[in-house]
């Protein structure tokens, strides 16, 4: 069983490559999508059931957009993180089976970028986080089979820059955000990529510009996170750079997570 993350920057654009994708992974069970930018009145659901998918979706014009597609139908579907004041379609929640039998509160957020140290994007990213760790904190103790994935716009650490020195304290490598997402592991959320000690510059993203992905010019900011209960289920995760090679791609790539079937 193997449930993946991709930010598929416009949904519009790159659905056939989506679609493709699918079938090459027959494992494939749930695919999480961040930056659909579809409102929900054009997402193609015609489109995915002809292939034999189910979605649930939440998205808006232009901007966003998240989307949770499935072999199994999904229940107790959420939008965004409640309590909330946000009216940017970032987070969709739902709950399938695990391979255990357990309940599986699956969980897909597109985090703020963010934009600069010390605007008010950037405050508003660090808020919206302290209330996504809020949130999932309750969301552990009812469904402890829980897994967080999607673009978190932040690396964990220095192995996850190209340019650690040049790009310190830039977007996505200030030790606000870092902290902000070691409170989440602190919850008891695991990288899943790292338990399997992956290669060096291992990167999920890479800039349109100056040949940076010929080049490895990337990030690592697109993360599943698994708690300690689905933890002992994991059976690998890797980064699949194969669809950042296709003609217009997106500028991120698909994570994928290997369940215990």
């Amino acid at each position: 069983m193997q449930i993946a993350t991709w930010n598929v920057n416009s949904l519009a654009v790159r659905l056939p490559q989506v679609l493709d994708w699918l079938a090459a992974n027959p494992d494939m069970q749930i695919l999480g999508l961040q930056e659909t930018k579809l409102s929900d009145d054009k997402f193609p659901v015609q489109a995915f059931a002809e292939a034999g998918w189910q979605v649930q979706f939440f998205g808006q014009k232009t901007y966003n957009g998240v989307a949770l597609v499935s072999r199994s139908p999904l229940c107790d579907v959420v939008h965004n993180i409640p309590g909330m004041d946000c009216d940017m379609a970032r987070v969709i929640s739902a709950t399938a089976s695990a391979p255990d039998g357990q309940p599986l509160r699956v969980v897909c957020a597109y985090v703020p970028n963010g934009q600069a140290p010390g605007t008010d994007k950037f405050a508003y990213k660090l808020r919206w986080l302290q209330a996504l760790r809020n949130w999932l904190q309750q969301e552990l103790q009812k469904t402890p089979h829980l897994l967080l994935m999607g673009d978190f716009n932040i690396t964990f650490d220095d192995a996850d820059v190209w340019d650690p020195v040049g790009l310190r304290e830039t977007i996505h490598c200030t030790a606000a955000e870092r902290e902000q997402l070691q409170a989440l592991v602190q919850l008891g959320l695991a990288d899943s990529l790292r338990l399997f000690d992956p290669p060096p510059k291992s990167y999920t993203w890479w800039d349109y510009r100056a040949m940076a992905f010929r080049r490895n010019r990337g990030l690592r900011i697109d993360h599943v996170l698994v708690s300690e209960a689905l933890r002992p289920l994991v059976r690998g995760c890797h980064i699949d750079k194969g669809p950042r090679a296709n003609e217009r791609p997106s500028d991120h790539v698909p994570v994928v997570l290997t369940l215990d079937a």
